[in-house]
C-alpha cells in the first residue's frame, strides 16, 4: 500500500454482521485455509485501503457453522451466480 494511502477501518464497533455467518464464502474459506496467514491472502497481495476483518469472521464462521465445506461453498456460489 500507498505511504500516502488512507486506510479505512470498519465502522461496527467490532461486532459481526449475523448476515455475515450465515454461510461460508470462498473467501472466507481461502482465509481459513490459510490459517488466517496475510502473507498468503489474495486480498491482501491487492493493496485494498481497508483493515481486514477475515480472521474475526472466519472465527465466528467456525462457531456459528463448522468447519467449512468446500463443495458446498461453490455449489452455493454458483446457485448465487445464477439467480
Amino acid at each position: 500500500m500507498n505511504k500516502d494511502s488512507e486506510v479505512f477501518l470498519p465502522q461496527t464497533n467490532g461486532e459481526i454482521s449475523d448476515s455475515i455467518v450465515q454461510n461460508w464464502t470462498l473467501q472466507a474459506y481461502e482465509c481459513w485455509s490459510i490459517r488466517c496467514n496475510c502473507a498468503l491472502c489474495s486480498i491482501n497481495r491487492s493493496k485494498y485501503s481497508f483493515v481486514c476483518q477475515m480472521p474475526k469472521i472466519v472465527k465466528a464462521l467456525l462457531k456459528k457453522q463448522g468447519r467449512p465445506n468446500l463443495r458446498m461453498i461453490q455449489e452455493q456460489t454458483k446457485t448465487a451466480l445464477i439467480a
